[in-house]
Parts: C-alpha cells; structure tokens; sequence
C-alpha cells in the first residue's frame, strides 16, 4: 500500500465546510446528525450558517472539523470504494485531526470523538487566561533553528516548538512575552517572517498541562479499538497500533511538538507517495510536496473532489 489518509487540524475550519457533500449524499449527512446527536446540540447549523468567530471557537472547531473528515471519509467509502483497512498503509491527522485519524480507523467510534473534541477544546481554552500565551509562525528558520530562537526567547518562561509543520515553517508557543521575543529574535536569525498567530491560546506546550490531565480523564473513560491501519502519532513521528499507546500519546499531544514534518517523512520512508487530505481545506497537502520529494498530495473536501480521489487511489494501487 502506498496511500496515506490524512486529516487537518484547526485552522482548516470555513464556514460551509462539509454541506455540499451532505446535501449529495446521505452517508455524509449521517455522520453529521450522529455528531449532532452526540453534543446534544445542532453543530451543523455553526459549520453551514456560521458565524464564523462562532465556528472558530476551539470548542466547535475541533468537532467540526472532525465532522467534515469523517463525513467525506464515509462518502468516499460509499461512492469511490476507499476502504481504510484495505487502502492505507497509515493514517495520521495534525493535532486534532489526529483524533480524526483514529476515528476514520476505527479506534474511536464519531460520536466518543465528538464529545472528546469537545472537552479537549474546551479544556485547552481555559487551560490558560486569554491573553497570558501566544503562539507566532516562524517562517524560513529549520526546526533546529526555531528551537534555539524558543529556547533563547524563554529566559525562565514558556516558549517551544509547537508545531514543526516543515517547509521551514515552525510554529513556537507560550507565554506571550517569550513569544513575543521569539519574533524579534528570530527575525535578527534569518527567519523570512516571523508573526504571531490569531489563536486563542498557547496550543502544544506546558501551558496547556491542565489540558492534558483533563484528556486523560476523558480518555480514560472511552474505548479504543487497535486501528484498521496503523495511526502516525503526532509526538512520535512513527505508527502505534496498542490502544492503551495511543491513549497515553494523545493525552501527551497536548502538550507536546506536533512533528508533521517527521510524520510525513517517516511515511514517506515507509513506500507512502500518494497522501489523501480528507476533510477541509488543503494545507496538509501543499506542506507534503515540500517535505516529500516526489510525493503526491490529493485534497478530498467535497463532491467535485471524489471522482479524481477513487483515480488517486487506483494509481496508488498500481504504483
């Protein structure tokens, strides 16, 4: 196999996301009403209506885009004959995405991802007073670089890598004035930019530790199945099947690097050249063809997508 399915993270979120393919086809719509029905509360009408600071809003975006994953993931089960367990060497997801990865495996049934999503978004905007953390884009600097400008701007705060996304772009996280000087100090280091992000809070560092003891208390409580196909993890830049594995690395993703860059990579070395974006937007495949040289990214996000993905898939099958 040499197809990878992959699943987006936050930021990937638009109002109106995932409603042509539930308008299409009904087994998309049916992922959508499980989600609803599982947060007791119509989802649906804040990813098709917006607004969109509504949307935006940790607590409905990770579900949302979850939702949008799954629901094409089932579309294209349904319409192009994907199936995970066949087709897919791995599956992984940036960040929340990754909790998307397993679902569409199997690991998680929609509606315990759902409510997960939830909680985790939830808990990671009251990890940390609005405010108090920052996270900035450092653009054009190698993840050693971006470590040593954290690293420097820290001086007994908060500041680390927290998404290393490739491409020469690293994303650092922590207390505001360490991120802060992060920009300055990394603009005197080479970085072609260097800006903060629109974020509510300081994602992936120890901040957000408060976070993860609340994940570990949800998770604890959910079953999880071994998946279909082994699930990349983000900490780990490597597959893990354990379910009791997965639970643990989760609960330390919260906290932890999301090392895309190395994700990639280590599928890539695996044999993967074709990497399905399943879900909303595009931005895990235009970061694959800077990481994987020759590597193939395909965006599945709605109806029009599904034809040229089932072709992706059979080249895959061929290669």
């Amino acid at each position: 196999m040499t197809a990878a399915f992959t699943f987006p993270g936050q930021g990937s979120q638009a109002v109106g996301m995932g409603k042509a393919l539930a308008d299409a086809f009904p087994a998309a719509r049916a992922v959508f009403d499980e989600v609803d029905a599982a947060l007791g509360e119509k989802l649906t009408a804040i990813i098709w209506d917006g607004p969109a600071e509504t949307l935006q809003l940790t607590e409905n975006a990770q579900p949302a885009l979850m939702a949008v994953s799954l629901a094409t993931l089932r579309v294209l089960e349904s319409e192009a004959g994907f199936s995970v367990g066949r087709d897919a060497a791995f599956v992984a997801g940036h960040s929340l995405g990754e909790y998307s990865a397993l679902a569409a495996a199997g690991g998680l049934t929609i509606s315990d991802t759902a409510r997960l999503l939830r909680t985790r978004g939830l808990a990671m905007q009251k990890a940390v007073p609005v405010g108090a953390g920052a996270m900035a884009a450092l653009l054009g600097l190698d993840y050693d670089a971006a470590m040593q400008v954290a690293q420097e701007a820290a001086q007994g705060q908060v500041c680390q890598a927290a998404n290393d996304n490739g491409g020469g772009q690293v994303v650092v996280s922590g207390d505001k004035a360490a991120v802060d000087r992060a920009v300055e100090i990394a603009k005197g280091k080479g970085a072609k930019r260097a800006m903060l992000l629109p974020v509510s809070a300081p994602f992936h560092c120890k901040l957000m530790q408060p976070a993860a003891d609340a994940m570990a208390e949800a998770l604890a409580k959910v079953t999880i199945k071994a998946p279909a196909a082994p699930l990349v993890s983000n900490v780990l830049a490597s597959a893990i099947t354990d379910p009791d594995e997965i639970r643990r690395r989760l609960v330390e993703q919260v906290t932890g690097t999301v090392r895309w860059r190395e994700s990639v990579a280590y599928m890539a070395g695996q044999g993967v050249s074709r990497f399905f974006e399943i879900g909303a937007g595009k931005v895990l495949t235009g970061l694959v063809k800077r990481i994987a040289d020759g590597a193939v990214g395909v965006a599945v996000g709605g109806p029009n997508d599904i034809a040229a993905a089932k072709d992706a898939l059979a080249a895959s099958k061929q290669a």
